[in-house]
């Protein structure tokens, strides 16, 4: 029966991170003949040289570079399995840096409460919010992201998903704006203004769109902006109306409550279809007790901030 030498996955996984034999060595406690005399355990076990010289360094050859992300992710999984199990998470003396992937609207409506929640349960995490500049489940795929709060889009059956809320989009434009006065906004009223939209792809239609369609209206789309802060700061300046989720003003009912200054939002004129926001994850980090932990918090700060 083959009988491979585990400890040759962790060595190959240490190369490859460092990219040399010094380094490696370092990483694993080894003098340089023992990792030397490793290194070439594992082209005879591989039937490849790994790393080539290219001038004073050395670079993977393309079958390493294929191996990487395997041998990261076995090599994860083996020490997550050979390790013991973690019974309790002392939250006050975690230390950890946890990485969000979420866009501009969640941490402007949310941020600084999860913020602040964290710090007061355990003052040794950090939280490091990332921008989404595409879906794509990489990040949580390779590690360079926890978790990541969205709306659901092709993520693979792999991602694990939690709903954090529905929302709804809403009408948003400058206090004093002729929409105002109004107790109820007409569709027809609605596209007599021009639009702002908010789309990181450049994308001008709405959700919005396709409901006004069926009533054979359109909207005049003045401008396309990046976010939706950016829609908002557009709105506040001129007679365009934007189009955002409720969550991202703090409001979840009428028209007329304003959350930002010089800003009041309606409710639609026609039927949108609502939106799930949910948090993301990786099942590898599915039982880990710190992961745990940080998901129960967004759960919660979200809930409480939409009472």
């Amino acid at each position: 029966m083959f009988d491979p030498d585990l400890n040759l996955l962790v060595a190959l996984d240490a190369l490859l991170a460092e990219g040399s034999v010094a380094g490696a060595a370092r990483r694993l406690g080894l003098s340089a003949s023992a990792m030397s005399r490793t290194v070439a355990r594992l082209r005879e076990a591989t039937g490849d040289p790994l790393m080539v010289r290219a001038g004073r360094r050395l670079v993977p050859t393309p079958h390493a570079q294929a191996l990487r992300q395997r041998v990261r992710d076995t090599a994860r999984e083996a020490r997550a399995v050979l390790s013991p199990a973690a019974t309790e998470l002392d939250i006050a003396a975690l230390r950890r840096t946890f990485t969000i992937r979420a866009n501009d609207g969640f941490v402007e409506a949310f941020g600084a409460a999860l913020i602040t929640a964290a710090a007061a349960a355990a003052p040794g995490v950090r939280l490091r919010f990332a921008p989404k500049a595409e879906k794509t489940t990489t990040p949580l795929r390779e590690g360079s992201a926890d978790l990541e709060v969205g709306v659901l889009s092709q993520m693979g059956p792999e991602v694990r998903v939690q709903a954090l809320f529905r929302d709804r989009f809403v009408g948003v434009a400058r206090t004093g704006h002729p929409l105002e006065a109004e107790s109820e906004v007409s569709a027809e009223r609605y596209v007599a203004y021009g639009h702002v939209v908010a789309s990181r792809r450049g994308w001008a239609d709405g959700p919005v769109d396709a409901a006004l369609a069926a009533l054979g209206l359109k909207r005049s789309i003045a401008a396309v902006v990046p976010s939706f802060s950016a829609a908002l700061a557009v709105a506040r300046a001129s007679d365009l109306v934007a189009l955002v989720p409720s969550f991202f003003l703090g409001i979840r009912t009428a028209r007329g409550e304003p959350a930002r200054t010089g800003l009041f939002a309606f409710e639609l004129p026609v039927e949108t279809e609502k939106i799930t926001v949910s948090q993301m994850w990786h099942p590898r980090l599915g039982a880990d007790p710190g992961h745990q932990w940080l998901r129960q918090l967004v759960l919660a700060v979200c809930h409480e901030g939409l009472q």
